[in-house]
């Protein structure tokens, strides 16, 4: 397989109903599954292990806000159940039903740029391109 170009932050955005609201600069994903062991009377070691849910953790750094979502009025602070999407040459990655849970925020005034959130999504799709 051929693979040409690197993503670059035009291919890392927020999407909010079909539209795409930021781009992303850089991002860091962590995922953590629960799980639960089975014991059986007995026994020194579990029976089984029964995988439970996953759950997405995402920060992402310099978000910049496109300019339709500016003259639209969205700001990151009113983002609610958006996706993240990552293009790469072979597939892409979305990340769905995202809730912000920290934004730090520096720069000057009235710009709009986010230097970290922190993200929670419900949801992580793989496809090929």
């Amino acid at each position: 397989m051929e693979i040409t170009g690197f993503p670059t932050s035009a291919d890392i955005y927020l999407e909010l109903d079909g539209k795409k609201v930021a781009v992303v600069q850089s991002y860091t994903a962590r995922a953590v599954k629960t799980s639960q062991s089975v014991e059986a009377f007995g026994e020194s070691e579990p029976v089984a292990t029964l995988n439970g849910q996953r759950r997405y953790t995402l920060e992402l750094t310099r978000l910049y806000a496109t300019d339709e979502a500016v003259s639209d009025g969205i700001n990151f602070y009113d983002l609610e159940d958006f996706s993240l999407v990552i293009c790469k040459p072979d597939r892409k990655i979305i990340y769905s039903g995202c809730e912000w849970s920290s934004i730090a925020e520096t720069g000057q005034l009235d710009a709009m740029v986010a230097e970290k959130i922190t993200v929670t999504a419900s949801r992580r799709i793989e496809t090929s391109v």
